[in-house]
């Protein structure tokens, strides 16, 4: 089977939770029979098609299943080849309306135009894959009229290997001391910032933010305000050149988002055996258990008790992170691979009658 997994906009959203999750599906596929293919046009570029037109080739590459994971226009001119040419497509939802919002500047503006926009183009696909049982429900609400299976996004736990020695380097370079409470990954407003940079004043522990943040035109007021007046004990390191240096420097991974499909990046702090806190959302208490691999805060007041509590108590650092990192491993790429292949199969037999993905 010759699948294209198609990202468009690749190099823009190569760090991006995006990036990485598309990443880890090509590790993954790579361990199976199932031949990849990551472009689709004929030459690897779009410049190119004027050529191949002019020669009477197919500008588009051959392929037996399509798997897109974006939503833009080169998404679309793939869904609409498939469909012309009657070939299995598959889109991966990691785009919603709720996790659009609090993203950009303007992004709540255009949150109903975009959730017209994703229930029709998600309802072109053979079979929808999505990150969670959550992001499901959420799909099946606008409604989305195609079949909608979740396959976890997983986590590359050999990509973060070595994190540990990069501990010392990335806090000489940040000015970094004692126990760092941190996230990673672009500053938003919807990752919890207000609530890091509030909780960072309410305490006396150190915090980090690893991770790029934009103060121009498409910042929101909050990444503007808080990037620009930060507390005292708050770094914004910007991008950073190794992510894992940030799983390698910091103690306690905190991260207050207020919408995930999953948060991939919870996966990765757990990986490296972090504790972790994170604000009391659906989408986590389907993937993590309060007080066994994780602690789950609804309130200021409970991050403020939760991040005192493992500052106070090494052990429960320690138990916290060793039962952390074996729900990490619960997410291997292996079994990612497994559901992939199980989906284009299942994808394919739609278009040849062999009935609905189960």
């Amino acid at each position: 089977m010759r699948v294209l997994n198609y990202l468009e906009l690749a190099s823009r959203l190569d760090r991006s939770g995006i990036g990485t999750a598309v990443d880890q599906q090509r590790a993954a596929l790579s361990t199976t029979d199932v031949e990849v293919v990551t472009t689709p046009w004929r030459g690897g570029n779009l410049l190119r098609i004027p050529g191949n037109a002019l020669r009477l080739r197919n500008p588009v590459v051959d392929f037996d299943v399509a798997h897109c994971n974006l939503i833009g226009p080169g998404s679309l001119a793939v869904a609409r080849h498939a469909r012309y040419h009657d070939k299995p497509l598959v889109l991966h939802a990691h785009v919603t309306r709720e996790d659009f919002a609090g993203s950009f500047r303007g992004s709540e503006a255009i949150g109903p135009a975009l959730g017209r926009y994703l229930r029709w183009f998600y309802s072109q696909a053979d079979l929808v894959l999505c990150p969670s049982e959550y992001t499901k429900r959420v799909l099946e609400s606008y409604p989305v009229d195609a079949p909608i299976r979740p396959v976890s996004n997983g986590v590359d736990v050999d990509a973060l290997r070595g994190f540990e020695d990069l501990r010392d380097a990335y806090r000489t370079q940040y000015d970094l001391d004692g126990l760092l409470v941190f996230a990673v990954g672009s500053v938003f407003e919807r990752k919890g910032l207000t609530t890091f940079c509030r909780l960072a004043r309410e305490t006396d522990h150190e915090f980090a933010w690893f991770g790029a943040y934009d103060t121009g035109p498409h910042a929101s007021k909050a990444v503007r305000y808080w990037t620009q007046n930060p507390p005292e004990n708050v770094t914004f390191t910007g991008w950073i050149d190794d992510k894992r240096g940030a799983f390698g420097a910091g103690d306690v991974f905190l991260f207050p988002t207020k919408v995930e499909n999953q948060g991939l990046v919870v996966l990765e702090a757990m990986a490296c055996g972090k504790p972790v806190v994170l604000r009391d959302i659906p989408v986590f208490r389907e993937f993590y258990a309060d007080g066994h691999d994780c602690l789950l805060c609804s309130s200021r007041a409970e991050f403020r008790e939760a991040l005192d509590r493992l500052a106070d108590d090494p052990a429960l650092r320690k138990r916290l992170g060793a039962n952390a990192r074996e729900t990490a491993e619960e997410h291997g790429l292996d079994r990612l691979g497994e559901r992939l292949v199980e989906a284009y199969a299942d994808a394919a037999a739609v278009r040849t009658g062999g009935g609905a993905p189960r």
